[in-house]
């Protein structure tokens, strides 16, 4: 079978295009690599986002044509549960990569997930992908896209990009902007414990005979501010003021209180960019979803079950030279989540007197 066989390819395809590069939009980055380190390693919203819908992927029920087939797909490779690892890859990425491994006699032998950042795609004259660059470091290699007999030797499941042929778009690049305003509000807040979890007062000299502190009284006095009075462990120490010093205390203003609200905006706006419902994520003031069942209802049905249709379907598209009509699907009636769903369809069902046994058993998804 020629997955990217010759008649596929007979005509060029139109002018390539990709997306733009590493770089810096306006305070946040764009490259991946640092905005996974700003936004799963580093924002507790956008980790739990990706992981509730990954693992949500990862730990669906599945169905499958064959048993073997079923064992391939949901066994762990080097320690990684596939369909996890590709669901995260997608979210994150926008593309997955996932190498099939031959045994001796010819048969898939194990499925790998490769970083999807360390994948580059080599295109022929015509921009159809006929190779692909596997790059660590200073070291790489080359994956055919197809092996000897013809049978895809890496499949590639990407979500759409709009402006790029080969590569697909991920969920970070939307949510770098909010992420950055996220952490910018933690850094401050770990900025005012700090500073004994208020901003920070004046010292007013007056005199009153309108002098000036000189100099080296001024760098004397801030020395002795910043020594003895700042910081979280000088929280509450008294302090002894002379020589027509007074301390003036300074209260929040609305616009420092802003940064409450901004803060609470941007986790949710990161919440909205991975698909999750932000009352899963325990975000105040969402009255979108009367409860959490309703929440996370949805969350299956608007974000797993789409995702993982996605990999599912590419998944059985690179296998089927290997798997005679190759299937796999998330079986939903396992699905907790969705019990309501199927109890309200069963009962539909039984009370159409007009259908069949046959016809029922059929309506419900029953051989």
């Amino acid at each position: 079978m020629k997955w990217f066989g010759k008649g596929r390819r007979e005509g060029a395809r139109p002018a390539l295009a990709r997306a733009g590069g590493a770089g810096m939009l306006g305070d946040w980055p764009r490259s991946y690599e640092a905005q996974v380190r700003d936004a799963y390693l580093a924002n507790p919203v956008a980790q739990r986002a990706v992981k509730l819908v990954a693992e949500g992927v990862g730990g669906a029920p599945l169905t499958a044509s064959e048993p073997a087939l079923l064992a391939l797909v949901t066994a762990r490779s080097g320690g990684q549960l596939l369909i996890e690892t590709v669901a995260a890859h997608l979210l994150l990425h926008g593309n997955a990569y996932v190498q099939i491994l031959t045994d001796a006699a010819g048969g898939v032998a194990e499925l790998y997930a490769l970083r999807p950042e360390r994948v580059s795609v080599e295109p022929d004259a015509n921009g159809w992908p006929v190779a692909y660059r596997y790059r660590v470091g200073e070291h790489g290699v080359r994956l055919a896209a197809e092996d000897a007999a013809g049978r895809p030797a890496l499949v590639h499941v990407k979500a759409f990009h709009p402006v790029d042929d080969h590569y697909g778009l991920g969920c970070l690049g939307a949510a770098a902007g909010a992420v950055a305003i996220h952490n910018a509000a933690a850094r401050w807040n770990k900025a005012l414990l700090d500073n004994a979890a208020r901003p920070s007062g004046a010292l007013v000299y007056d005199p009153g005979d309108g002098s000036a502190l000189a100099a080296d009284q001024f760098e004397r006095l801030k020395a002795e501010m910043e020594a003895g009075f700042a910081g979280a462990a000088n929280a509450g120490r008294p302090m002894l003021l002379e020589g027509g010093l007074k301390w003036q205390a300074m209260s929040l203003t609305p616009a420092d209180m802003d940064f409450v609200g901004l803060k609470a905006a941007a986790a949710r706006e990161i919440a909205l960019a991975f698909g999750v419902p932000p009352m899963l994520l325990g975000l105040p003031g969402d009255t979108a979803y009367a409860n959490y069942r309703e929440a996370n209802r949805a969350l299956w049905r608007l974000a797993i079950l789409p995702l993982a249709e996605k990999i599912l379907g590419g998944l059985c598209q690179g296998l089927a030279g290997w798997f005679d009509g190759a299937a796999v699907g998330v079986d939903l009636d396992r699905v907790t989540a969705l019990s309501e769903d199927r109890e309200r369809l069963w009962a539909q069902v039984s009370a159409a007197d007009f259908l069949t046994t046959e016809e029922k058993r059929a309506a419900v998804g029953l051989a």
